[in-house]
């Protein structure tokens, strides 16, 4: 083997340009895989992060405009949810709704605390639920519930960037009483910030608001809960049309106008970003297989060379006795070297790639004044599917290489003698 090997070197010696050529192009196949596939993963990580913020099966339904007349009524009207349609929400449509709950919003508010204070802030009535729907983590203390609705406590939760605002400490604000306009609540929890949005709203009991702030009127800014029993695209289709049908006819619009409220399905959405990212993976695996395969024919192409060069010396191994096997073996364990060196070079640099992609661009966040969003999230590969790829091109070189292999060990001696 030692022989052999020492033998293969002397070639690659003799060409050197035709042997760097041929490792360059499965080196480049296999840093190109394993870069687009870092990169493909860095974009979505980066959507799958965004879409977990939310529960992945929950709605929430939106007051609009009318874009239809319907029964004498002009199109263009405001749609404003009232407390009705969320009262039909959960008892009409209970066999696919759970944790039913609204959310309404006071604008402008000033807070105090001591002789701090901040102003025109957003505060946001909002039932237990809120929580789970909007995956809201606390910093401290605890979130809005049931009895806190029931008795309209004047209870608030702040968010971080608030309660820092307000006191060094933001957990200090537990149990302390601070003063939204000329009322008092007391803080029973601090909220992490949702550093995807800067609009961080307080949050109050839902009816403690309606009460203080609305009189009661009746009015309901958004309807929000959880969905149940619809797995497929057909069953929250369906339910999408019932569910507009039945509001749209409670405030006397067309029952298929879709401008009349809007219904933000994140099941669907997830749906739809699971076909993209499949899509994406696809595409990247079928650029990065197809420039493998450059590689793979740059040795299949080499390795033909080689054997039309070399035909005169197999003639004479044949000649003074060599049998076919070890031309064979000469050949194909050149190929598989070839391929297996610059391969794992190439392996490397894809790795490399990648870790300096996620040091860099990975933890880069765009700001775009609204909200703040990571473009790449672990734009990396996992080290299984790069053996995977080596593995794939060390293999491919070696089929590549025993077509020619079987062409040299078949030539017959007088024929390899007469060759130029």
């Amino acid at each position: 083997m030692r022989e052999l090997i020492k033998e293969i070197w002397s070639t690659s010696k003799r060409n050197k340009l035709r042997t760097s050529l041929t490792g360059f192009a499965v080196a480049w196949g296999i840093f190109m895989l394993i870069f687009l596939l870092g990169a493909g993963n860095g974009l979505i990580n980066a959507q799958l992060q965004q879409s977990d913020r939310r529960l992945s099966t929950s709605m929430q339904v939106y007051g609009g405009y009318t874009s239809k007349a319907y029964r004498g009524l002009k199109e263009g009207r405001n749609i404003q949810l009232r407390t009705q349609d969320l009262d039909i929400t959960n008892r009409a449509f209970s066999d696919n709704t759970q944790e039913v709950g609204a959310l309404l919003s006071k604008y402008g508010v000033n807070i105090t605390y001591g002789d701090n204070y901040l102003s025109a802030q957003d505060l946001s009535g909002v039932y237990p639920s809120d929580q789970r729907i909007n995956k809201v983590e606390l910093l401290a203390g605890r979130f809005i519930n049931d009895i806190d609705m029931k008795e309209r406590r004047k209870v608030i939760v702040l968010c971080e960037a608030q309660a820092k605002e307000l006191t060094k400490d933001p957990r200090a604000l537990i149990g302390r009483q601070v003063n939204v306009g000329n009322i008092s609540f007391q803080v029973v929890g601090i909220t992490k910030d949702d550093k995807q949005s800067r609009n961080q709203s307080a949050c109050i009991p839902y009816h403690t608001l309606n009460a203080i702030y609305m009189g009661n009127a009746g009015w309901v800014g958004i309807i929000q809960f959880e969905i149940k029993n619809l797995v497929t695209e057909d069953q929250n289709d369906a339910f999408e049309k019932r569910y507009r049908a039945t509001i749209n006819t409670q405030h006397d619009a067309d029952p298929a106008d879709e401008s009349a409220i809007y219904i933000w399905n994140r099941y669907m959405d997830n749906i739809q970003m699971a076909k993209g990212i499949r899509m994406i993976r696809v595409a990247l695996w079928v650029i990065g297989i197809f420039t493998l395969l450059s590689g793979i024919v740059g040795v299949s192409n080499i390795m033909l060379i080689t054997v039309k060069e070399r035909t005169r010396e197999f003639g004479i191994r044949k000649a003074i006795g060599a049998k076919p096997w070890s031309i064979l073996k000469l050949i194909i364990t050149e190929s598989i070297i070839i391929t297996s060196f610059f391969g794992y070079i190439g392996m490397v640099l894809g790795v490399a790639a990648n870790e300096y992609m996620d040091a860099t661009i990975g933890h880069e966040v765009i700001d775009t004044g609204l909200f703040q969003a990571t473009m790449f999230v672990d734009p990396t590969v996992g080290l299984d599917v790069c053996f995977q790829a080596t593995m794939l091109i060390v293999l491919a070189g070696t089929v590549a290489g025993l077509i020619p292999a079987v062409k040299a060990a078949r030539v017959r001696p007088i024929e390899a003698l007469r060759a130029d």
